[in-house]
């Protein structure tokens, strides 16, 4: 007769290793969830210069009309909103992954900046807002005297 150590966990961790191998093949191969939520967010690029931070928000089919960019203090908002397109009478869908609704990002930028100087400038379907930053003032070395 042979002797086996009693592990009473033992068959547990094979299983949960079992499901966490079934869990990450799940996600691994599911589309993209932004497929099955109801909201759209737009993708952003925040950049920062010297003088500026840029932020760039990608906004495919929307006109300017359909857009607002605000500053309040040190948070930048862009919202808007997608309009659905008008169906024709005898026109049936058979799958629709096209989002159309209001959105809206915020970001907080991590300086002050010249609220009455921010530009915005719509393109292509993308958005650029460009916000300078306050200049701040300048280091000056201070001569200690010996007395």
């Amino acid at each position: 007769m042979e002797l086996t150590p009693w592990r009473p966990f033992g068959a547990l961790s094979s299983s949960r290793k079992e499901l966490d191998r079934l869990w990450d093949r799940f996600f691994r191969e599911t589309p993209s969830i932004g497929t099955y939520t109801e909201e759209w967010l737009p993708s952003v690029d925040i950049s920062e210069t010297k003088k500026n931070f840029i932020v760039k928000a990608e906004l495919p089919g929307l006109d300017a009309k359909d857009v607002t960019v605000s500053l309040s203090g040190d948070l930048l908002t862009i919202k808007g909103e997608k309009k659905r397109e008008e169906e024709e009478k005898d026109e049936h869908h058979h799958y629709i992954e096209r989002y159309s609704g209001s959105f809206q990002r915020s970001f907080q930028l991590p300086i002050s900046v010249k609220g009455d100087k921010v530009e915005a400038i719509f393109e292509k379907g993308v958005l650029k807002v460009t916000v300078p930053k306050v200049e701040e003032a300048e280091k000056k070395e201070i001569e200690i005297k010996v007395k």
